[in-house]
């Protein structure tokens, strides 16, 4: 069994290569969603799956815990899986970051662009404090333009976003370079 090291900000975290193929068997491709070329990494069926899900939950707190972090923030939607689990198997508080008209409260919202046009995401104004160290999850870092917002969202509130960690990267889009800066970018999957 070889094992891969990944290695950021001085934290380490091994998967054995039959580990990630056991992870990549777990995912569903699906062709030409949500538009002809495309191929849809679906990650339902991981979550479906008890030992696939138990892991990447067990891996990706793991890894937080090393952060140290006061609080996990989720992007809506499936980040709304991943990060409240986290968030409660460290004792922490979870935020929510969601698409625009969800939240009740006085919100900060930013548009940004996607590659067909732009969105927008929104967030509490008093959801995280000045100072806070935060680890953003999501499910799958693809173009990182949720993502980044997310991160741009979270700092103008006066959050030390130390990490940002997904279980699939589509390394070929170069998503991770929105995210370039100071937080520890982590992935458990990557699809070059």
């Amino acid at each position: 069994m070889s094992t891969q090291t990944e290695k950021s900000a001085g934290l380490s975290l091994p998967l054995s290569q039959d580990k990630i193929d056991w992870l990549k068997s777990k995912v569903r491709d699906i062709p030409d969603f949500p538009k002809p070329g495309i191929v849809f990494k679906d990650l339902t069926t991981l979550f479906a799956d008890p030992q696939g899900f138990q892991y990447v939950l067990d891996v990706m707190t793991e890894r937080c815990k090393q952060l140290k972090p006061d609080v996990i923030a989720g992007i809506e939607a499936r980040g709304f899986i991943i990060a409240p689990t986290i968030a409660y198997k460290l004792g922490l508080g979870f935020v929510p970051i969601r698409k625009p008209g969800k939240l009740p409260y006085k919100v900060e919202k930013l548009q940004y662009d996607l590659e067909y046009g732009t969105d927008t995401i929104e967030i509490h104004a008093d959801a995280v404090a000045h100072g806070h160290r935060i680890v953003l999850i999501d499910d799958l870092l693809a173009t990182g333009g949720t993502a980044g917002a997310a991160r741009q969202l979270l700092t103008l509130l006066g959050g030390n976003v130390v990490g940002v960690g997904f279980i699939v990267e589509l390394g070929f889009l170069k998503g991770r370079s929105k995210l370039a800066g100071d937080s520890d970018v982590f992935t458990l999957v990557n699809y070059d």
